[in-house]
């Protein structure tokens, strides 16, 4: 029923949707592609708050307090997304409450993972939060060789430093220290880990 309310749109690699700040015109939802949602410092540096992937959503909290984009959304990949307007969408969990239970469930499973993310910008170095992603990439993606855990990462350090709120050359620095120190080998976005007991021990040690 709430798919004849929605429009199609193909966007291009790295296109905005919409920026922090605008008003709220309704939910995107990722039918292909990935979106990243992000939040700006005026001098240019960037925070990534979320990489969302096909099935996900996007927007769901103005949409119910009424208030504009509290960050900005723009594809990582070709994307086709699907879109429903605010008063289309309200007006359908009015109808459907248990629709409007479900995206609840979604802003709260949202909610924690920010908590997540401060918590690790406040308690945390950059270098154990590099460690963490990698640990969490080398888990999720990694495929086990004779060398050890390999796996690619997703961007460029740049992308990379964006997630971990740092810098680029920071997360190139602590890549080569790493490597020096044994547990890694880097070339270029391919990682292997060469030592995993030793890496995810350093989530443990003192910042």
């Amino acid at each position: 029923m709430l798919a004849a309310h929605f429009v199609r749109k193909r966007y291009g690699h790295g296109e905005l949707l919409f920026s922090e700040g605008d008003p709220c015109r309704g939910l995107y939802i990722i039918e292909s592609g990935k979106l990243r949602i992000f939040k700006s410092s005026p001098n240019g540096r960037e925070q990534v708050l979320a990489v969302e992937g096909p099935g996900g959503s996007v927007a769901e909290l103005p949409v119910f307090d009424g208030g504009p984009y509290p960050a900005s959304a723009s594809t990582v990949e070709d994307s086709q997304i699907l879109f429903v307007s605010r008063p289309d969408l309200r007006s359908f969990c009015l109808q459907h409450p248990e629709v409007a239970l479900k995206m609840l469930a979604v802003v709260g499973a949202r909610l924690r993972r920010l908590v997540g993310i401060i918590e690790e910008l406040s308690f945390t170095t950059v270098r154990q939060r590099l460690v963490a992603a990698l640990v969490r990439l080398a888990q999720a993606t990694g495929k086990q060789t004779d060398r050890g855990i390999e796996f690619e990462l997703a961007g460029t350090h740049q992308e990379m430093a964006h997630q971990l709120g740092t810098v680029r050359e920071l997360v190139s620095r602590n890549l080569m220290r790493l490597q020096a120190e044994g547990l890694l080998d880097v070339e270029a976005r391919s990682i292997v880990v060469l030592d995993m007991p030793g890496l995810s021990a350093l989530l443990e040690a003192n910042p």
